[in-house]
């Protein structure tokens, strides 16, 4: 009875992998499990099950189960399958253990005929290179997966050759090549000839360069990609990464206030899953709360990413930028620029121009500026090219160049069009307003001033300014358009409405004002403002 019983669930099991029912597939495997051990091979697509559904802890084990038995019965197998492995914890953002399970695939190799799970390994080996910075490493294995993957044909193969190849280009800064090679990648897997956790590793790689590129148009394409991709392959795990890669391309447009709740819940459900997309969606978040002048929540978003092993930068530092720690935030900044490879210190380099600006550095701006402009030139994506004359236009403000800085202001708004970035649009308008008040020119400065506004708003997030420039009694903008219409007699609800805001964030900014002015209620914030000149 309990053979016959076992006989039908493993029949059923087998059937739901067949046709990609992760879950029934799961199900009738544990059931089947409790009956008598399950084969290696049943084993092995228990484990491909489990990992799907994102119960990853119970999926290595099972995998490391089949690895024991293949190295006693099929060592070639058991190679890929370490391959496997490897991957896994590399992505749960644990090299040790990912490079210790590369050397058992490397040893089980060693002396055998070139095989497909060769190619594999030095993918994983190009991979490792590029983690860890080392340029010379990556070519060679680039090199070497070139020749395998023509040895060999096979699709997969081919497939990861192309990407490691286009990650060694782009960082070489040679965009379009690597974009080309990119593109060939994605043909495998549109005809399904990748295996599925190698061809959601290769959409990783892939939008992560998007995302350091600033090249938002590409990272949209290829964002909608993934998550069709998602849906036919069933994946919990990377479902949950096509998440945090399509709420880091709505940030660019969307309302901030329904993007925290959702990075928030994103972030939290990939941590013991993709390390690496957790700590970006963590990264964002603190960005989404720093943006809308909610500090502390930054703060704490930002040590979470850095928990999972990235360092929160520039976002860390500009926060402390604009809570007036102009000291903290220039050595933050120098900190994360030095020893940086050039792709990742040019998101570095447009925060370093705004702190220099705020220190009244402007000889340390001009020369922040010149390289970000350089690189800008040399990656050639619509976003660094945004980003540099949105540098130059600030620096020439500053130097009181007003013409000259409204021509590369004039730059950075055609491009951050092209990349539909709202937020930066809004900066880009307060620095017009600036060069145009400079002129003299009143009613343009009113005109770009009341745009910046109008974007702010519709994003749900404070109004930039100039980076740790000194505020009435320390309130933020927005703090002090709150407590002007509580002086007028708004409620809560009235003060929410106006300024488009939930009621929740109203009182989460009253809170912060009765912090800063050391009151308790609402009338004496008001009398503390009028005594200390806060309100208009």
């Amino acid at each position: 009875m309990v053979i016959e019983l076992q006989t039908d669930l493993l029949s059923a099991a087998r059937r739901a992998h067949q046709r990609r029912d992760w879950r029934a597939s799961y199900e009738a495997f544990e059931l089947a499990s409790r009956q008598a051990p399950l084969r290696t091979d049943d084993l092995d697509a228990f484990a491909f099950a489990a990992w799907r559904l994102g119960h990853i802890k119970e999926s290595s084990r099972a995998a490391e189960r089949v690895f024991a038995e293949l190295t006693r019965t099929d060592p070639a197998a058991a190679a890929m399958k370490a391959n496997e492995l490897a991957l896994a914890w590399l992505v749960r953002g644990d090299l040790n253990i990912g490079q210790g399970w590369m050397n058992r695939a490397r040893r089980l190799l060693a002396g055998t005929d070139e095989t497909a799970a060769h190619g594999y390994l030095t993918y994983l080996e190009a991979a490792v290179a590029a983690i860890t910075h080392d340029v010379d490493g990556l070519r060679a294995r680039v090199g070497a997966m070139r020749e395998l993957s023509a040895r060999l044909d096979v699709p997969a193969v081919t497939a990861l050759s192309l990407i490691a190849a286009g990650v060694e280009a782009i960082l070489q800064a040679r965009t379009a090549e690597g974009y080309a090679l990119f593109d060939e990648a994605i043909l495998p897997l549109v005809a399904d000839q990748v295996p599925i956790e190698w061809a959601g590793d290769i959409y990783c790689m892939v939008l992560h360069h998007c995302h350091k590129l600033a090249d938002l148009p590409r990272m949209r394409t290829w964002t909608q990609s993934m998550e069709q991709w998602c849906g036919l392959s069933g994946s919990v795990p990377y479902g949950g990464v096509c998440d945090v890669h399509r709420l880091q391309v709505r940030a660019a447009t969307d309302d901030y206030r329904g993007l925290e709740d959702r990075l928030s819940r994103a972030s939290r459900a990939l941590e013991e899953v993709n390390s690496w997309a957790a700590a970006e969606g963590y990264y964002q978040l603190g960005e989404v709360r720093r943006l809308r002048g909610d500090f502390d929540g930054a703060a704490t978003a930002f040590e979470q990413a850095r928990t999972l092993g990235m360092d929160p930068q520039p976002g860390a530092a500009l926060l402390a930028c604009r809570r007036g720690d102009r000291q903290g935030a220039w050595t933050a900044i120098r900190v994360a620029l030095a020893g940086r490879d050039r792709l990742t210190r040019v998101r570095l380099l447009r925060a370093a121009v705004e702190i220099s600006l705020s220190r009244d550095a402007l000889d340390e701006a001009e020369r922040y500026c010149a390289e970000l402009e350089a690189d800008a030139a040399a990656f050639q994506t619509p976003g660094f090219r945004g980003w540099a004359a949105h540098a130059r236009g600030a620096v020439l403000v500053r130097a009181q160049q007003f013409g000259r800085a409204l021509e590369a202001l004039q730059v950075a708004l055609t491009e951050y069009r092209t990349q539909q970035s709202r937020y930066e649009t809004a900066e880009v308008y307060e620095w017009m307003a600036l060069a145009h008040r400079g002129l003299g020119h009143a009613d343009a400065a009113a005109a770009d001033a009341a745009t910046a506004d109008a974007i702010y708003a519709q994003l749900g997030v404070e109004p930039a300014g100039i980076c740790g420039a000194p505020s009435p009694g320390g309130l933020t903008r927005r703090e002090r358009e709150v407590l002007t219409l509580i002086a007028a007699g708004a409620t809560n609800r009235q003060v929410a409405q106006q300024l488009h805001l939930s009621e929740k964030t109203v009182s989460r900014h009253l809170a912060n004002i009765y912090a800063k002015a050391g009151v308790s209620s609402r009338t004496a914030a008001v009398a503390w403002a009028r005594d200390n000149a806060v309100l208009p």
